[in-house]
């Protein structure tokens, strides 16, 4: 069975369509999913997934960057407040953003320690969103060396000298459907990092997996990445399962 370890279940593109949605990612291997937190507004949302699928849905806590904006003390201190009260996986996702807004780095870099710092506190994992910010992800995280922080390094989308360094500074990659692009680049250099350094996502709705490249990203459509991974290293569909299913259930403790 595979993890999805990464889902924004609760997106108006799924709307009254979940429970089929799940079903047909149930029949396709899908065991679990985990959500990540994008502001308060998500919530909601999040909150009755879990209700609805107790046993297949786990929940993340976090400010995205793209939502770091005037009010971010106020969402992180809404953060703070759901993450003390449990029942929380990872904090995330949380990172940094300069594709869709630069001016707001230094609140983006300030939300991002913040949060990492609570995870340090709470011992829980950390769900990273990196977009064209490697050098400004890195140069906090190594900051954190040797500080027991872990967590996954989400869609991963870097080269190989920055797939060992984040798996150097303890995390996880997370593997998507940008693996089965042509023009992806994953591909051609994941087999150096061992298997047992990765695991699994759809990002869905966004980033879905060729042959659906542009189109809503399915949660059943883990199991392509899943057999593109399985082929990267030249190994069967199954033990690819297992291997990215025991990673997914090390890291979140699921």
């Amino acid at each position: 069975m595979l993890i999805d370890t990464h889902i924004h279940l609760y997106s108006q593109e799924f709307e009254n369509q979940e429970s089929e949605l799940i079903q047909q990612a149930f029949d396709s291997g899908v065991s679990h999913f985990v959500l990540p937190a994008i502001d308060s507004s998500s919530h909601a949302g999040m909150k009755r997934l879990k209700q609805q699928y107790p046993d297949q849905v786990s929940l993340m806590m976090g400010l995205h960057p793209c939502y770091v904006k005037h009010n971010f003390r106020d969402e992180l201190a809404i953060v703070y407040t759901e993450l003390k009260k449990g029942g929380y996986m990872a904090v995330g996702e949380i990172g940094v953003d300069l594709y869709w807004d630069t001016s707001t780095l230094n609140w983006q870099l300030e939300a991002f320690r913040t949060q990492i710092d609570w995870a340090l506190e709470l011992d829980l994992p950390i769900n990273i969103h990196c977009r064209e910010a490697f050098n400004e992800i890195f140069e906090v995280l190594e900051s954190y060396r040797n500080s027991g922080l872990r967590g996954i390094f989400h869609c991963f989308t870097g080269n190989l000298q920055q797939a060992k360094q984040a798996v150097d500074l303890g995390l996880k990659l997370g593997i998507g459907g940008v693996a089965t692009f042509k023009n992806g680049k994953i591909d051609q250099f994941l087999r150096e990092i061992p298997i047992s350094e990765i695991v699994l996502e759809t990002d869905g709705p966004y980033l879905a997996p060729v042959p659906h490249r542009g189109k809503r990203n399915d949660p059943a459509y883990l199991r392509l990445i899943a057999e593109k991974v399985a082929g990267i290293y030249g190994i069967s569909f199954p033990e690819a399962a297992e291997k990215t299913t025991l990673n997914a259930k090390a890291i979140y403790k699921i």
